[in-house]
């Protein structure tokens, strides 16, 4: 069986099981600070996929960092992986917990790049757009390249609208080109 398809059932589960209990919301934002020490620290991330590193190793590890901080339906998921030997694909199960989560609770995701931070009356117009567009609650994840010099580009889903500088610039830059 595949690692992806492993993660599926893992987060599956994990979602079925934080419903239940009434705590879905905290173990998405478990999974999105697991997502982000895997992130920020490329040196856990590689441990845990480590065939090497003993799996009590890894699970002392896993509550040296997470416990008091997660819920326990998390601390559960971390110590039935690594009791199964499948700590590798924990980084996936988080993943694929917030993709169903976000499916279950109807929130669309997008992404907004821009030069500069987004102000406040901006990043709610861009939710209201996008809102009124998919007809789900919007999460605005923001991302600052200041090469783009002006304007934004947003991405929802495999849709995306770019209006910065950076792109006028390039098509410029081929339009003369091709003459």
């Amino acid at each position: 069986m595949s690692q992806q398809t492993v993660a599926f059932r893992y987060a599956k589960s994990l979602l079925g099981l934080a419903i239940e209990k009434n705590v879905e919301a905290q173990v998405y934002e478990d999974m999105k600070l697991f997502n982000q020490v895997c992130d920020e620290n490329h040196q856990f991330y590689l441990l845990l996929k480590n065939p090497i590193v003993s799996h009590y190793h890894k699970l002392t590890i896993l509550r040296k960092i997470f416990k008091g901080k997660v819920d326990d339906s998390t601390m559960s998921i971390f110590e039935i992986i690594t009791q199964k030997n499948r700590e590798s694909v924990l980084k996936l199960i988080a993943e694929d917990y917030l993709v169903q989560y976000e499916l279950y609770k109807g929130i669309q995701k997008a992404y907004v790049t821009t030069a500069t931070p987004l102000t406040a009356a901006q990043k709610a117009e861009f939710q209201q757009i996008v809102a009124t567009t998919t007809g789900k609650d919007v999460e605005i994840i923001e991302k600052i390249e200041e090469d783009l010099i002006g304007g934004y580009i947003l991405q929802v889903n495999d849709r995306q609208i770019d209006t910065s500088v950076k792109a006028k610039l390039n098509e410029l830059k081929m339009r003369f080109s091709n003459n």
